[in-house]
C-alpha cells in the first residue's frame, strides 16, 4: 500500500510540493546565513516527495533549533504551509482522496517547524 500510495501522490500533488521545497531551498542558499535553512528546504523535499511508510518525530530541541523554528515561521513557513494546507483540502474532497489530504496536513506541520525533526521509515 505504501508503494501505491507513494507513486499516486508523487503524480498527484508530491511533485509540485517538492517543487516548492526546492525553490525555496535555491532561494534560501543565495546567502551564507541561510545555507541551513536550504538544506532543511532541500530534505524536506525528499520528504515531500514519497510520504507514505516515514514516521515524523519532533524530539527535544536546543536553543538553536528554537531560534531556526522562529526565523523558520516568519519568513519561510506560513507560506508552505498554506500550500500543504490548500493541497489536504482539495485532496479531502472525495473519500478516496482523504489519506493524501492527511498527508498534506503532517507535512504542513512540518512546514511551520522543520529544525529539529526526523523521520525514517515505518
Amino acid at each position: 500500500m505504501k508503494i501505491l500510495g507513494n507513486i499516486l501522490w508523487f503524480i498527484f500533488g508530491g511533485f509540485f510540493l517538492s517543487l516548492l521545497w526546492i525553490i525555496s531551498g535555491i532561494i534560501c542558499c543565495l546567502t551564507i546565513i541561510g545555507i541551513p535553512f536550504g538544506v532543511q528546504c532541500f530534505k524536506l523535499a525528499s520528504l515531500s516527495l514519497f510520504p507514505f511508510g516515514k514516521v515524523i518525530t519532533y524530539p527535544k530541541v536546543g536553543v538553536g533549533s528554537l531560534i531556526g523554528n522562529i526565523l523558520w515561521l516568519i519568513f519561510l513557513g506560513w507560506e508552505l504551509a498554506m500550500a500543504h494546507l490548500f493541497v489536504g483540502l482539495l485532496c479531502c474532497i472525495t473519500i478516496v482522496g482523504i489519506p493524501f489530504g492527511i498527508q498534506c496536513f503532517k507535512l504542513a506541520q512540518v512546514c511551520l517547524f522543520p529544525f529539529g525533526v526526523t523521520f525514517e521509515k515505518a
